[in-house]
């Protein structure tokens, strides 16, 4: 088993992926959920993370992180998930409780209690994981490795060049890629073709609890995936988590990485040396293709297992 914890801005890809690692304590145990600024405010994506586990009756711990990037102002994408940050369903009240709002001081404490190894799973910008890094640099030793959705070395998304975790705060990136702490990269390059279609997101109706909240997350995203070109689904951030549980359900590889932070048309591009004989040592494993079969199979079991179907 691996402990993990999840620091994400919910979000539809999020929210899933939050489910499908939930839906898995056998090989995933998250010690924690931590909030950060990105597609949305703090104050949004901490209610939309608090809706999520409380839907599932999870019992796990959650802290709120930064309210924006190290250097620029919060760039949100409410054309994406909506003024909510995570339109679509309808949540009831809940009182599911906030357990620290200094996320990056209480990622510390709790990986330096394990007695193994922790991985971060980054699911927004990486501004808490890099504060993380660089305020307590003796937690590397007791990180096993950091597993994030962003980037892209083919193309962007918020611009043609940088996706938008990235652009968001590229300065947090950098630091974290040059962190000398493993880094598994699910950027644009394998996540948008980790899809579901529209007739694997009407088979979920009327299947469950779980099933309906997750036909409702992507109904919404798929019509407002259509704005940006798509037909299908990508459900982007469940990359980072199926890469944990099934690795060989990817294929990659592994390249220096760097990050744009100059303010210039290519802010938040990641760049790989691709040369036969790069200048710097490999830092970051690229994924670059997934058995989408596979990867919607995962998501199918895990959301049967929280339906108890």
């Amino acid at each position: 088993m691996r402990n993990i914890i999840i620091d994400c801005d919910p979000g539809h890809d999020d929210a899933i992926a939050l489910l499908v690692a939930l839906a898995n304590p056998e090989k995933l145990n998250v010690l924690a959920v931590t909030t950060i600024g990105g597609n949305q405010t703090i104050e949004k994506v901490t209610k939309n993370a608090k809706n999520i586990l409380a839907y599932v009756n999870a019992n796990v711990p959650l802290a709120i992180g930064q309210e924006g990037p190290l250097v620029k102002p919060l760039n949100t994408a409410p054309e994406a998930h909506g003024d909510t940050g995570m339109d679509g369903p309808y949540f009831k009240d809940n009182n599911y409780p906030i357990v620290s709002d200094n996320a990056v001081l209480y990622m510390y404490q709790t990986i330096m209690a394990q007695e193994g190894r922790v991985t971060l799973v980054g699911l927004g910008p990486l501004t808490n994981i890099a504060l993380l890094l660089k305020t307590f640099p003796e937690v590397k030793s007791k990180i096993e490795m950091i597993s994030i959705m962003g980037g892209g070395i083919r193309r962007g998304n918020m611009t043609a060049t940088a996706e938008f975790n990235i652009y968001v705060d590229p300065e947090a990136a950098k630091i974290v890629f040059s962190s000398g702490v493993q880094v598994v990269m699910s950027g644009l390059d394998v996540t948008e073709k980790a899809y579901v279609t529209l007739d694997e997101i009407e088979s979920l109706q009327n299947r469950g609890e779980v099933h309906t909240l997750v036909y409702e997350l992507l109904k919404f995203y798929n019509e407002s995936g259509k704005q940006f070109g798509f037909v299908d689904s990508p459900i982007h951030d469940l990359c980072a988590i199926c890469y944990l549980l099934d690795p060989t359900m990817f294929t990659g590889k592994r390249y220096h990485v760097d990050v744009v932070t100059d303010d210039c048309m290519t802010r938040g591009m990641t760049i790989a040396d691709r040369r036969l004989k790069p200048a710097q040592v490999e830092n970051v494993l690229v994924l670059e293709d997934i058995d989408r079969e596979a990867y919607v199979h995962s998501l199918f079991q895990a959301l049967a297992r929280l339906d108890n179907i």
